[in-house]
């Protein structure tokens, strides 16, 4: 815990009850919401409820102005400007809530892990207090999380006790991976999803869209290319804007070089084939220019679709890397004195060098991370740890040791994939909630606490996978995702063992929608 904070952990463990039985009452430590608070400090008996004179207000032309905006018409009250000018609304007066950029608001609880100053830029203080609310936050991202839990509480309870909340995310990367490839989900269906992630403080969204079964985005670079059912540019835009109002970043992801089957059919030149002449499945022959320039193409295509900071490189399960001599089976791929695994760990890496360019940080799957005596992956890629189970398995444990920051996509625990193909099992979120937590990488084992922090494990996300994509259709995925996605939220925002029960958990998901 940073020393900021150090003041608040007696509060903090006084206001924290061991986890109770699935009769046990509401725990006392936080107000009702999901993920559930860090901090409330109670101030006497008074409770905020919106009346008929009810506004929110936000200065004119803040970065906040928005974030009041969205409040005021789901709360379906006027919206009113917080300024001194005269053609301002006046004060607050009863009722009122307040949103306001307060730099004074990034001193809200740091992760205990040591991340005080990445949670920050997303922390708020909440306080209500004389039939009023104010929401104060260093930047845009922490009044729409207070505003979240404002929303939440008067869902679940109609009112707000009043008192103090301060609030603040353990870990800065949250979120859900959509394989949008493999089954064609609707826009409607995925800013459904967008909504439901802002009302539970997730912050990103990985548009996982090409595959073997199918490219799922309007491509003008490459049209033919593309499935049947896609999503425009158009669809793409308009989700990207109703998660950036929701505070989420949506990260793009074309598979390569392996995964790339969509595109194979349109283009069969550019498939590799073994030594002795047989065509592998899904992979390019990264021997032939073209496939890099049709890749490259269509990352530049699409950079400019996606505003946010990351481009997703995928990397995994490259077939001429799975079997016994690669070199002896793919020789193409081989330079002098030169291996297979050189040349895969090289592909990745230009890869990388052009979404630098493109201004976005790069990321890939732990199974694309290969280093060899004589290529390493790039430095500044970010490891999406999902599986132990690659050839030449390597623990997560060796990467945080390289200062490598890594996201947790725990296939034991995260991974939705429809069918329950090769072992898998659709997860629960009571078994998140119980089990999981960002250090368990792999397994059900977690790494050392020293490897563990937050400037380490920057997070993780709930994946859903869609191999047997007719398994579930979109409404029984969003079911079967529901409490899931649940579970993490409340273990990426709160480094500390649940109040609640499960049953408690439940209970509460119930209650504030």
């Amino acid at each position: 815990m940073g020393k900021i904070w150090a003041g608040a952990a007696l509060l903090l463990a006084a206001l924290t009850p061991a986890v109770g039985t699935p009769n046990e009452a509401p725990a006392a430590r936080t107000l009702p919401g999901i993920p559930e608070i860090r901090e409330f400090q109670p101030e006497g008996a008074g409770v905020f409820h919106i009346g008929p004179g009810t506004r929110v207000r936000a200065g004119r032309g803040t970065a906040v102005e928005d974030e009041a905006r969205l409040l005021a018409a789901q709360l379906q009250v006027p919206f009113g400007f917080d300024d001194a000018k005269a053609d301002g609304d006046g004060p607050a007066g009863p009722g009122d809530i307040t949103l306001r950029l307060d730099g004074a608001a990034g001193t809200a609880p740091g992760s205990a892990s040591g991340a005080a100053t990445v949670a920050a830029d997303e922390s708020y203080v909440l306080t209500a207090r004389n039939g009023q609310v104010t929401i104060g936050a260093a930047t845009d991202a922490g009044a729409f999380y207070g505003t979240r839990t404002l929303l939440q509480s008067l869902r679940a309870g109609g009112g707000l006790p009043e008192g103090v909340v301060r609030d603040a995310p353990d870990r800065p990367q949250r979120g859900l991976m959509l394989d949008i490839a493999r089954k064609h989900f609707t826009r409607d269906w995925i800013e459904a999803r967008v909504r439901e992630m802002g009302d539970l403080k997730l912050n990103q969204l990985h548009l996982h869209f090409s595959d073997d079964q199918g490219f799922r985005i309007e491509s003008t670079g490459h049209p033919e290319i593309v499935s049947r059912d896609h999503l425009s540019k158009a669809d793409v835009t308009g989700i990207v804007t109703l998660a950036a109002q929701r505070h989420i970043t949506v990260i793009p992801e074309i598979d390569s070089p392996g995964h790339l089957g969509a595109v194979i059919a349109a283009h069969p030149d550019l498939q590799l084939s073994s030594a002795s002449g047989t065509p592998t499945r899904g992979a390019v022959d990264i021997s032939n220019p073209g496939s890099a320039r049709m890749v490259d193409d269509l990352i530049r295509e699409y950079a400019p679709l996606f505003p946010g900071p990351y481009w997703h490189l995928g990397g995994d399960e490259y077939q001429a890397l799975t079997v016994s001599d690669p070199e002896s089976s793919y020789p193409q791929l081989v330079r002098p004195g030169h291996t297979v695994a050189d040349a895969a760990t090289r592909w990745l890496n230009d890869r990388a060098a052009l979404v630098r360019k493109l201004g976005k940080r790069a990321k890939a799957w732990n199974d694309g991370f290969i280093s060899t005596p004589r290529v390493s992956p790039d430095a500044d890629r970010e490891v999406e740890y999902w599986t132990g189970k690659e050839l030449g398995a390597r623990e997560p444990e060796e990467y945080l040791d390289a200062g490598r920051k890594v996201v947790n996509l725990n296939d034991e625990y995260l991974y939705y994939v429809l069918g329950e193909p090769n072992e898998f099992t659709y997860p629960t979120g009571e078994r998140i909630y119980r089990e999981w937590t960002p250090a368990v990488l792999r397994g059900t084992r977690a790494v050392a606490p020293a490897l563990a922090g937050s400037d380490r494990v920057l997070g993780g996300r709930f994946a859903v996978w869609c191999d047997l994509a007719d398994a579930q259709s979109q409404d029984e995925v969003a079911r079967g995702i529901r409490l899931p996605l649940r579970a993490l939220a409340q273990k990426l925002w709160d480094p500390r063992p649940p109040a609640r029960s499960w049953a408690g958990f439940t209970a509460l998901a119930d209650e504030v929608g």
